[in-house]
């Protein structure tokens, strides 16, 4: 090993603590490598080892969810992303990250370098993205810096994904003051690969030549992984070198010289460059291939003078990646890479040891067991101490029927619409590209999932984003279980089967017994969801440590959900009312309960009660049915209930569609309020054409799944007969200038 240079600190168990190790991880260190580690070897196992790339406090629990299914062409976790068998010899590549702490930080940069990041883990597996999606959450919208925040995130991702040339199709953003100080940005990119053309993040094969690709290498981003593993603080702007920076139009570039270079068959393996850089890439790629690699950082295209080993190693610099190239063919991938104008150098090559040995000016330093580093390898997994919180029995308990409840249903279904949570998110997704590519068939608005065409067939994807994070805090176990079933009811709404899920499992600091029994929890809920949906989980992200020093996020175990539509043209279902005259029908469970609800939130200012029922079964059996009846061309809409219950859902098919609507609520149980609020699972809002009610009422009840006829489509209001009369203009211009107004608020 090379000796410690002047530039090197001596290496102790405070310069490891200061590096985020603790002293238990620093002896595993010294046991694996026999001896001190140099300080780049430390550098590296601090971004390795932490939460962010190893997982050690999360594996344990990700393990237990449900990771196998038919269709799944490579486990969870196997590849950068989850891949789908999709028929017509194409599969699905499709996974959602976080950016959570970059962005809170530095909004524009951290929230665009999440799509190129997470795009990348895409078309490195050989597939071409087709589409994009979000999941953001952002704090009170009266504070300037949420306002701040909530702009630069979003134009941070439209600016990045317009020019990278994806389309937008979904998302969703909640606003509570859980997120005030920590922000929530995830990510998600959906692509389409041959089967049997993907590429696998491997290195194998003694004496391949390993080159690194794309951008040159700067000091951008160094402990990215380690400053995303802990808390958000006041010493958090200070390490704004922390967040990276990205350009698009160089990701362009890289897209196509990948995708050109993997046809040439010279390419063994291949990997992005994210979170911990090279030391991440080469050692994963490495460790997989059960092989070693050497590497001379002075081949490395750097943009900044004097970089040292560490510097280079630890770089989250955007637009790179590893590639192992079949030795004697590296040429190939050179020439098309030089052709799209960017870098292509052979650095290192693959060793038949078990070491990633890292160069620099003529001397090692660090040579590092690749296996010891990695997730699934020598990287510490812990099991923390659960504790079930004291305040979900004093929530839990809370009766909703103790409140003062207003009357006046016009002003409350006013109220909701113009809360942010509900109302119309147009101020976003205008400023993103929805249609770029010419695939999309659902665009974000009036749809209940994204939906875009697969060219060459009649099939279609739908893809959702969702979590409510406050349900998930009320009943962890009950919250989790809703995300995935929600995600799962909006994708039949648009008429797909779901099939997988990815997630982004944000949550606090897990040293906490609190916060780890609510991840436990929540993961325990989700997993009942995808064994009774028959959706397996596919792979993510786990985001960890989003707390700052007013207390943790809400629990938002994010679900992305893909499903499958056999025919666009045939199958695909929007929530709009179609035609005046159809007949409106509520089927599925019982709107009972309020606790959860938007109602409460912001009509009480309250968060509390238990979290929405929700029957896993009968959900099951709801979806189920609701999906023939759209692939038997039955009904004309269809829109599932959620934030802001039953008055909600009916107000945005108006809203949608520009027609009204005569409603009696005669025959539902419960209170008014239970029945127009509740956010009780399971039940959707159809229409059918009035020539089909006898048939179509037979086939309901033959289903056996609850009904009731709601009311007939027509007319300029909305009218619901608790005392609701509204035009739908004014429903509209509350709906959709909402947000603008409150982006418009003096700073």
């Amino acid at each position: 090993m090379s000796k410690i240079t002047a530039q090197e600190p001596k290496v102790n168990i405070e310069l490891a603590l200061d590096h985020g190790l603790n002293e238990e991880e620093y002896e595993m260190i010294k046991n694996f490598l026999g001896r001190t580690p140099t300080f780049t070897e430390l550098g590296v196992y601090s971004v390795m080892w932490s939460e962010h790339c190893s997982y050690k406090n999360s594996i344990l629990e990700i393990k237990k969810l449900p990771r196998e299914g038919d269709q799944l062409l490579v486990e969870a976790g196997e590849e950068n992303a989850g891949l789908v068998d999709i028929g017509d010899g194409l599969a699905c590549a499709f996974k959602v990250e976080s950016h959570n702490h970059p962005s809170a930080i530095e909004p524009y940069q951290g929230a665009a370098t999440g799509v190129g990041g997470i795009h990348r883990d895409i078309f490195t597996m050989g597939a071409r993205p087709v589409a994009s999606l979000n999941s953001l959450r952002f704090g009170d919208m009266s504070n300037p810096r949420v306002r701040y925040l909530l702009d630069g995130v979003v134009r941070g991702i439209s600016d990045y994904g317009n020019s990278f040339g994806i389309p937008m199709v979904g998302g969703e953003i909640y606003f509570d003051e859980s997120y005030e100080g920590n922000p929530l940005v995830n990510a998600m990119s959906v692509g389409i690969v041959k089967v049997g053309e993907t590429a696998s993040a491997i290195a194998t094969g003694t004496g391949n030549p390993v080159l690194i690709v794309g951008s040159s290498t700067g000091r951008d981003g160094i402990h990215g992984a380690t400053f995303a593993s802990e808390d958000i603080s006041e010493e958090s702007e200070a390490k704004r070198p922390s967040v990276q920076v990205g350009d698009p139009f160089t990701e362009k570039l890289l897209l196509e010289a990948s995708l050109e270079a993997l046809k040439t068959g010279a390419v063994v393996g291949m990997q992005d460059m994210g979170a911990a850089g090279i030391a991440c890439s080469s050692s994963e790629m490495a460790a997989k291939g059960k092989q070693g690699m050497n590497l001379d950082l002075d081949k490395v295209p750097m943009r900044e003078e004097g970089m040292t080993a560490y510097e280079l190693l630890l770089s989250e610099s955007q637009e790179r990646m590893l590639v192992v190239a079949e030795k004697g063919r590296e040429q190939e991938i050179i020439d098309v890479y030089e052709k799209w104008d960017l870098n292509a150098v052979v650095i290192g090559e693959v060793v038949d040891n078990e070491y990633a040995t890292y160069w620099k000016d003529g001397e090692i330093k660090a040579k590092i067991p690749a296996d010891s580093l990695v997730l699934g390898g020598g990287a510490p997994q812990y099991v923390r101490e659960a504790k079930k919180p004291k305040y979900l029995d004093e929530v839990q308990a809370f009766d909703t029927a103790s409140l003062d409840h207003p009357h006046d249903h016009n002003d409350i279904l006013m109220k909701l619409l113009e809360s942010p949570n509900v109302a119309s998110k147009k101020w976003v997704h205008e400023q993103y590209d929805t249609m770029v590519r010419t695939n999309t068939v659902n665009a974000p608005g009036a749809s209940d999932s994204g939906l875009v065409r697969i060219k060459g067939t009649n099939k279609g994807l739908a893809v959702k984003t969702d979590c409510n994070g406050r349900y998930v805090y009320l009943n962890p176990r009950k919250g989790g279980q809703i995300a995935v079933a929600e995600s799962a009811r909006n994708v039949v709404c648009s008429g797909a089967r779901p099939v997988a899920i990815t997630n982004c499992l944000n949550f606090g600091n897990p040293y906490k017994p609190e916060v780890y029994w609510t991840f436990k929890e929540a993961l325990g809920g989700m997993g009942d969801a995808c064994r009774a949906l028959n959706t397996p989980v596919t792979g993510g992200n786990v985001s960890l440590y989003n707390e700052n020093p007013k207390g943790a996020i809400f629990p938002t175990p994010v679900i992305g959900m893909l499903g499958i539509v056999e025919d666009v043209e045939k199958h695909r279902m929007t929530p709009s009312f179609k035609n005046d005259g159809d007949v409106i029908y509520y089927i599925g469970a019982k709107r009972s309960g309020l606790g959860g609800s938007e109602y409460l939130r912001a009509i009480h200012g309250l968060t509390t009660g238990d979290a929405p029922e929700l029957d896993l079964d009968f959900e099951v059996k709801l979806q189920a049915f609701l999906l023939k009846l759209i692939q038997d061309q039955k009904i004309n809409a269809a829109h599932d209930v959620s934030d802001g219950g039953l008055a909600v859902t009916l107000a945005e098919m108006a809203i949608f569609s520009g027609k009204g609507a005569a409603i009696s609520l005669k025959g539902l149980a419960g209170t008014d309020h239970e029945i127009l609020y509740s956010e009780a699972q399971s039940g959707v809002v159809v229409t059918s054409g009035f020539e089909q009610t006898t048939e179509f009422e037979k086939t309901i009840k033959d289903s056996g799944i609850p009904f009731q006829i709601l009311g007939v489509v027509g007319g300029d209001d909305l009218m619901i007969d608790t005392g609701i009369q509204l035009p739908i203009n004014a429903l509209q211009n509350t709906y959709e200038s909402a947000i603008p107004k409150a982006m418009e608020a003096k700073q």
